[in-house]
């Protein structure tokens, strides 16, 4: 979980404002806003990601490890994707839609 955090914390402030501050990012729809908001979420989405398999190994590690697990564990990784997609771009990519409806599958196939 600290890598995750250090990734977040230390890329916003040491990657990803300096990176902002430049003026030929590119300017979709309109204006460099969404460009920023994209990077910031992918940015962000990779420290959850990082988080779901470290889940997976610490079941691992327990003993606890089953499809069913694995796939809870993907499934709510993935609804999170989705919630930082939506927030962070403000809806406007649609990744959200993508990542729901594998967070909403994998979750049901952890109930099988």
């Amino acid at each position: 979980m600290f890598i995750g955090v250090a990734h977040s914390y230390l890329g916003e402030r040491y990657l990803l404002i300096r990176l902002f501050r430049r003026d030929n990012l590119p300017k979709l729809y309109g204006g460099q806003t969404f460009t920023k908001n994209t990077l910031r979420f992918a940015w962000h989405v990779t420290t959850i990601a990082w988080w779901g398999f470290a889940a997976i190994l610490v079941h691992l590690a327990q003993g606890a490890l089953s499809a069913h697990v694995i796939a809870g564990i993907i499934g709510i990784t993935f609804l999170l994707h989705a919630l930082v997609s939506l927030v962070g771009a403000k809806g406007k990519h649609l990744s959200w839609l993508f990542f729901i409806a594998i967070g909403v599958l994998a979750l049901l196939a952890s109930t099988r």
